[in-house]
């Protein structure tokens, strides 16, 4: 249960889903909308049983930021209150994206876990590509994504143009680095999760060896298979057990969620 800390991460961990390669550059927003709200439910799983340990939550605004039209999204991820006295989580995350490219603005990192305290705060320059940090100035391409707004490019990537095993690129900066990831394209099938039944898209991600996650292919990310490409469901094992997330809660999203068969 000390390992709370990380699972709001987990939560927002498919964003690996997607490319920020060049051939995904400047595509248009299809799929999501202002005032869309998701939220999920966070199990966690060390001796064989699955108990509800946090919940996050994504909502999008539109804005202008800096004269510049923006969908603001907001990330929040917390512990259950039954376990605050064990470690207690409130993490915020922020994007800032370009309603025209889809290509971040801004991103901000704000989290209180177990009481350490950390903030970060980026500007990206698609001029001069560039990202502008509390520690300093650092050399990006121009797709690159935050950890926020790439979740919502990779709702906007035309899958039927994948085959399965098909390995996406992307590239991710992440606390003042630049990474070079994948996923891989698994195919279509039919899941049930804690919310109901659906047609899905699945994927496994390429994860950055740390702490919690091992490196590799470990993580499995399923999205809805309509024109939403809601998030539906995360399982991953980690360092001690394994982690299972579960959309439960939507409000207006673009489209009906017509790749549901049953509810629950």
């Amino acid at each position: 249960m000390k390992k709370l800390s990380t699972l709001f991460i987990a939560s927002i961990s498919w964003i690996t889903l997607t490319s920020a390669d060049d051939d995904f550059c400047g595509i248009r927003n299809t799929t999501f909308q202002d005032g869309e709200n998701i939220t999920f439910k966070i199990f966690y799983n060390a001796l064989g049983l699955y108990i509800d340990a946090g919940t996050a939550s994504f909502t999008v605004s539109q804005e202008v930021l800096n004269n510049t039209p923006v969908y603001h999204i907001v990330g929040l991820g917390s512990s259950n209150s039954s376990y605050d006295w064990i470690f207690k989580v409130r993490d915020r995350y922020e994007t800032y994206i370009d309603t025209a490219s889809l290509k971040p603005l801004k991103f901000i990192r704000n989290v209180n876990e177990g009481g350490y305290k950390f903030y970060e705060n980026i500007t990206f320059n698609h001029q001069t590509n560039s990202a502008i940090t509390n520690k300093g100035i650092f050399k990006v391409p121009d797709c690159v994504q935050d950890v926020l707004s790439a979740i919502y490019y990779a709702r906007n990537i035309d899958f039927s143009k994948s085959k399965v095993g098909d390995k996406i690129p992307f590239k991710l900066f992440l606390d003042n680095e630049l990474y070079e990831m994948y996923i891989k394209y698994m195919g279509k099938e039919i899941i049930k999760t804690r919310y109901g039944k659906f047609r899905a898209i699945k994927f496994k991600p390429l994860l950055i060896k740390g702490t919690i996650f091992e490196g590799g292919e470990k993580m499995t990310v399923w999205v809805s298979d309509d024109a939403n490409h809601l998030p539906l469901r995360i399982e991953s094992p980690i360092a001690v057990g394994k982690v299972k997330i579960d959309m439960m809660m939507y409000k207006n999203i673009r489209y009906p969620l017509s790749s549901m068969l049953s509810f629950r």
